[in-house]
């Protein structure tokens, strides 16, 4: 008897560890496989990063523009835009170690949108890339024949919201130097058919695609 009741000591006191995963909300993931690489298949959306944390939102120019902590926006500042353009993140939310990104997923280096670049053809074939017709881009062009979706979302600037259905700059994870102003992104414009590494200031606010571990 004595026995029995040892064993059921630690069948119900053996402590036992659940580690849950906290995957943000609003979130497709997807994937897009394009080459060997798997993109998610919308831009990011979260409110939160891969730990629950909350993302700080700004519902205005004024209280977004400036900051050197992390900021995420919605597109034009209206929330319902997040589900169809995702948010706007500045790059101190892009840089922050609660990974902007799902659990597995993080926000792409400048070496692998150059991969991508490479697969769909080079220079000059962003427009396959791009959403068709002229719901999201002014002038259309969009062939989209890798299901990406691209789409025009603007940006913030260093002051003002710009360039709805003209732009679409995707952050890396790629300062241009460390500890400069300036990080690297890669963008679609209208009317426009090329797919480009450029240099941007770390307090505005682009969108994020991000891409498989």
């Amino acid at each position: 008897m004595k026995k029995n009741i040892i064993i059921l000591f630690f069948i119900f006191y053996i402590p036992i560890s659940v580690v849950a995963q906290v995957v943000p909300q609003g979130f497709l993931i997807g994937p897009s496989t394009i080459g060997g690489q798997l993109w998610a298949l919308v831009n990011l959306s979260s409110a939160t990063f891969s730990d629950g944390t909350a993302i700080p939102y700004y519902t205005s120019a004024s209280a977004f523009a400036g900051l050197n902590t992390p900021a995420s926006c919605s597109v034009n500042f209206n929330a319902a835009n997040d589900a169809i353009y995702g948010r706007l993140y500045n790059w101190y939310a892009i840089n922050d170690p609660r990974n902007v990104c799902p659990v597995d997923w993080h926000v792409p280096l400048s070496s692998e949108f150059a991969t991508l670049s490479t697969t769909i053809g080079g220079n000059g074939t962003g427009n396959k890339l791009k959403a068709t017709g002229f719901t999201y881009w002014l002038n259309g062009g969009g062939t989209d024949i890798y299901g990406f979706k691209a789409v025009g979302t603007g940006y913030m600037g260093s002051s003002s919201y710009s360039n709805l259905s003209r732009s679409t700059y995707f952050w890396t994870s790629n300062e241009v130097s460390p500890g400069s102003g300036n990080a690297y992104t890669w963008s679609l414009l209208d009317g426009i058919s090329t797919l480009a590494q450029s240099a941007q200031g770390k307090i505005g606010g682009f969108s994020v695609r991000c891409i498989h571990d």
